[in-house]
């Protein structure tokens, strides 16, 4: 008896399939596929929901000082002339930031293991650079799914079948957080 399916592929191209889907699933929440990728994308990104759970407070607040450049009403940097260069002046800022404490670092990694790099391309600006951000995923699962599931024992995802596919026949399946 096997451990996982196969699913037709060779194992780094099924783990790229996994990875890609899971990621999908959990920034979109919903994706639709066939009924045995729904069955092992489940069984990853329930793993995952899971340890987002257990390790969402575990963190500590911490005060620090950072140097942040001066901007102009423009938004661009002041600069001032210091022997005979231009130089960008900065100012000191005092920031609080969370600091992973040691399980929860190790939860965030394991994390990054499975997902693929998230960029959101705002609408309007389709094709551009300017404007897109990169998004954190452990920090959504930490922040936005665990807070949601904090209370449920399992069970994070749901399977429902819409139909065969008309090219081969496969069953395929709305795969979605619940």
């Amino acid at each position: 008896m096997a451990k996982y399916r196969k699913l037709g592929r060779t194992s780094d191209q099924r783990k790229a399939l996994l990875r890609s889907q899971v990621t999908s699933l959990l920034y979109r929440g919903r994706i639709i596929t066939t009924e045995a990728k729904a069955k092992e994308v489940r069984k990853i990104a329930e793993g995952i929901i899971a340890m987002g759970i257990r390790e969402k407070d575990n963190y500590e607040t911490v005060k620090v000082t950072a140097k942040v450049p001066r901007k102009d009403k423009d938004g661009k940097r002041v600069k001032e002339v210091v022997d005979g260069k231009k130089v960008t002046v900065y100012d000191e800022v005092e920031k609080e930031i969370r600091k992973d404490l040691p399980s929860r670092l190790h939860a965030r990694r394991q994390m990054l293991r499975v997902f693929y790099p998230v960029t959101e391309v705002p609408k309007e600006g389709k094709g551009r650079k300017r404007g897109t951000k990169k998004i954190d995923m452990p920090a959504k699962v930490f922040d936005e799914i665990a807070p949601k599931y904090a209370d449920r024992k399992g069970g994070y995802t749901r399977i429902i079948k819409i139909g065969q596919r008309k090219g081969d026949g496969a069953m395929e399946v709305v795969l979605e957080l619940i």
